[in-house]
């Protein structure tokens, strides 16, 4: 059975402290794949989660650009909007097993393509809304 957490989040207030918690909860593990409906908080959560690691950049989600890098305390951060990517093949034109063997936190959007690429060493976050609270699970594999 994989190890799990579970946090709850009612307002903006408390995202920093939900980001907190999921990268205490990662420990060394870098690869962060984020699951959740369109407008649930995947690119919110990940740049409270840039800001917890010590980034100062200005943040955007990588829509179009498919992958944005940041600084941070901890080394480069990427963070992938995978939406478009159509297949397998063009993860690997991306570059993508340099990024996954980097030792660099790296988010994953929409990570459905990347994910057969990994066996373990990766954080799984879920993320579900009722009424305007969002319900976070992280699961290590």
């Amino acid at each position: 059975m994989n190890a799990g957490l579970n946090l709850t989040c009612s307002s903006q207030d408390q995202l920093p402290e939900v980001a907190k918690q999921i990268i205490s909860f990662a420990g060394d593990e870098r690869l962060f794949l984020i699951d959740a409906a369109m407008g649930a908080g995947k690119t919110t959560l990940i740049k409270e989660m840039c800001r917890q690691l010590g980034s100062h950049d200005n943040f955007s989600s990588p829509s179009y650009a498919i992958v944005n890098e940041y600084q941070s305390d901890h080394g480069k951060l990427y963070h992938f909007d995978l939406y478009r990517i159509k297949n397998r093949d063009e993860l690997f034109d991306l570059g993508i097993e340099e990024y996954l063997s980097s030792g660099q936190f790296c988010f994953f959007e929409w990570p459905e393509e990347v994910l057969p690429l990994l066996d373990t060493g990766y954080i799984k976050i879920e993320i579900d809304v009722k009424e305007n609270i969002r319900y976070f699970r992280a699961i290590k594999f």
